[in-house]
């Protein structure tokens, strides 16, 4: 649900001139996500909508800082008054035109927010608390304008208690137990990818490690959580299969593929290292996940 440009460049939802965004309700704009939910739809499918990018793929936090204040500080997303404005500018246009639609099952606040963005500039000022003031003030919004929707972050799961690597501290500003404990936000999300993270010497053991310690908070807070990204570059088969495995046996309430590949008419869809295409082993190792999942209840 993002994708902000400067100047007109295929698919895009907003475009900015200066520090004024403009919204394109265009057959290249919010009329093709239109086709997304319908195609959806037909398929029995239901879609979490992510509203801005961490990252700079596809514009992101950092158009609304830079448009808007001319600064490079990532982190004036979270706490620019006009910034937040902008973009709770935009959130309601999503919100307005899907209120109503079925398919919609979630409004994601962002992808992965961190205090830090793809350039690693920041103010110095972004601590957990920056990021939970942000999520409370958003989630509230988002539910102020529909209330029938879930509402999730979209976070990695960063910050809990665990083994004590990089991706169990707070040093990217995320606290996933109190974030999740906020009354506003219905259902947790953790993402995982060992090698990106360095976590190399065991991937396979320290993701499984990395559910069942999510799992824990799931259960002290009594609401969902989803391992919502997953990935390894090399060996996908074994890996996943014990990660898989972990999540039905601990309980974790779901989880969801990076990325899911197509077999197109003029060849395969874009893979960028974690594709997954039908015909493979992962692929049928995945179908028979799901119908476990689904068998569990």
């Amino acid at each position: 649900g993002f994708n902000d440009v400067t100047s007109p460049s295929g698919t895009y939802y907003q475009i900015w001139s200066g520090s004024a965004p403009t919204i394109n309700y265009g057959s290249d704009g919010l009329a093709k996500f239109d086709q997304v939910v319908a195609s959806a739809k037909a398929h029995g499918l239901r879609l979490i909508i992510t509203l801005t990018n961490n990252w700079s793929d596809y514009g992101g936090m950092d158009v609304y800082v830079t448009q808007i204040l001319g600064s490079s500080y990532h982190d004036l997303f979270y706490t620019d008054q006009s910034v937040i404005q902008a973009f709770k500018n935009y959130v309601a246009v999503w919100i307005n035109r899907y209120r109503n639609e079925p398919t919609i099952l979630a409004w994601e606040l962002a992808n992965e927010p961190r205090c830090r963005g793809s350039t690693g500039i920041t103010s110095g000022n972004c601590t957990t608390a920056t990021i939970t003031q942000w999520v409370k003030d958003i989630s509230a919004y988002i539910k102020s304008l529909d209330s029938c929707r879930l509402v999730s972050i979209g976070d990695e799961g960063f910050g809990l208690p665990g083994d004590g690597t990089y991706p169990y501290t707070y040093a990217e500003g995320v606290d996933f137990p109190t974030n999740l404990a906020i009354s506003t936000i219905d259902f947790g999300t953790a993402h995982l990818y060992p090698y990106a993270w360095g976590e190399t010497s065991d991937p396979t053991g320290w993701g499984s490690s990395w559910i069942t310690y999510h799992v824990a908070v799931q259960q002290q807070l009594n609401k969902p959580v989803i391992l919502e990204e997953f990935g390894v570059p090399s060996g996908q088969l074994a890996t996943y299969t014990t990660w898989l495995s972990t999540v039905v046996s601990s309980g974790m309430s779901g989880d969801l593929i990076w990325q899911a590949g197509s077999n197109l008419s003029n060849g395969a869809s874009w893979n960028d290292g974690y594709a997954i295409y039908p015909g493979d082993a992962t692929y049928t190792l995945l179908t028979q996940h799901a119908a476990a999942l689904k068998a569990r209840g």
